[in-house]
């Protein structure tokens, strides 16, 4: 009989999944992305995905706008959240924290996601809505990921391409480990 989960099973059933995920490090720096509701949505998939740090550069609103937290919905308690001004600032941060680079941007040389190695300590990158990540941050990182689409749309949200990105990262962990 097929049946929703209830919440004791919905914890057993998240439990199992924690279980049999192995322990790494990922991250996620937000370059400039403006639109409040994508920042929420962006926090609460990292911390259903289990991110630990989240850089939030320039122009990102943090938490504490109230549509980042209507759409996060406290999630964000669940990541530890840095602030940089700069992006430079927020690369060295990265680096320092011992993350390799990856841009998520539809660039030259740009690889499918599915094509790079992600199993390592992995801090991915996201920039704004419109201009995608600055040349600076394009150029500081290690690889640079896209989301094959096979639809005559030429992008994806920013909160969306963040989602599918975030989950090839943890795929990745599954299979390797």
């Amino acid at each position: 009989m097929t049946r929703n989960l209830g919440p004791t099973d919905l914890k057993r059933l998240h439990r199992a999944w924690r279980d049999r995920t192995p322990p790494r490090r990922i991250a996620v720096l937000l370059e400039s992305v403006e639109g409040p509701f994508n920042v929420g949505a962006i926090l609460r998939t990292a911390a259903a995905l289990r991110v630990d740090d989240v850089w939030l550069v320039g122009r990102t609103p943090g938490p504490e706008n109230p549509k980042v937290g209507k759409t996060a919905l406290g999630t964000e308690r669940y990541v530890t959240l840095h602030r940089a001004e700069r992006t430079a600032e927020a690369v060295r941060a990265v680096r320092t924290a011992g993350y390799a680079l990856v841009g998520l941007e539809l660039a030259e040389p740009a690889s499918a996601l599915f094509e790079l190695d992600l199993t390592g300590p992995v801090c991915l990158a996201v920039g704004h809505e419109d201009r995608g990540l600055s040349n600076e941050l394009l150029e500081a990182c290690d690889r640079i990921g896209f989301v094959p689409q096979l639809g005559k749309v030429g992008s994806l949200n920013v909160a969306t391409a963040a989602g599918i990105a975030l989950y090839e990262v943890r795929r990745q962990g599954w299979q390797g480990g």
